[in-house]
């Protein structure tokens, strides 16, 4: 991953492509069979039941890239089963009632969401806003996911316990995560 929103990121036996950092979080998330498995890029609508990915992959080859996807997987549906504590914003949204607290990170907004009051006092430690109250509200991260990340009007995902580094996990704006009209890597038109 590069600096600068992933430019620089090449694809094998392909010139340097200009990729964000949002195709390579969303690569973990193409199930095992799909044509971008091997590279070949999807064509025409698709007519699968369940939303799935429609990104390239650039990581085939690695054995454990599928293992990374079976885990995503498998975090993912844990998540959308389970409660979050998901605090409030401090200031009051448009509609003058507080907003779910939210980072926007390189173009895309993401709900910060904590399994349980320990992780989200490790990140009110991390901020150094441990001794002031955090109101919150706990909802189940499907509803996170398919209704706030659509209502939140731009491009936007999920960060699950964002103070614990690599044991946070995010869950980016992409087709097989959010709702198709609201990921970013739906086809529109001539665009991807």
């Amino acid at each position: 991953m590069s600096e600068h929103g992933g430019i620089g990121s090449e694809l094998p036996g392909s010139n340097t492509v200009p990729r964000s950092r949002l195709a390579e979080y969303a690569e973990t998330t193409i199930p095992p069979g799909d044509p971008a498995d091997e590279g070949a890029p999807l064509a025409g609508p698709d007519t699968r039941s369940a939303p799935e990915p429609a990104l390239v992959s650039s990581s085939s080859e690695d054995p454990g890239v599928e293992v990374r996807r079976q885990r995503f997987s498998e975090l993912l549906e844990e998540f959308r089963g389970t409660p979050v504590l998901v605090p409030l914003g401090e200031g009051p949204g448009p509609d003058g009632e507080r907003g779910l607290l939210s980072a926007d990170w390189n173009g895309v907004r993401f709900i910060l969401a904590f399994s349980d009051g320990r992780a989200l006092a490790r990140y009110a430690r991390a901020r150094g806003e441990f001794h002031r109250e955090w109101v919150y509200q706990t909802i189940l991260g499907a509803r996170l996911l398919d209704v706030a990340v659509p209502a939140a009007g731009v491009p936007c995902g999920v960060a699950l316990d964002c103070a614990d580094g690599p044991d946070g996990v995010v869950f980016p704006p992409v087709l097989g995560v959010v709702p198709d009209g609201v990921a970013v890597d739906r086809e529109r038109g001539d665009e991807l």
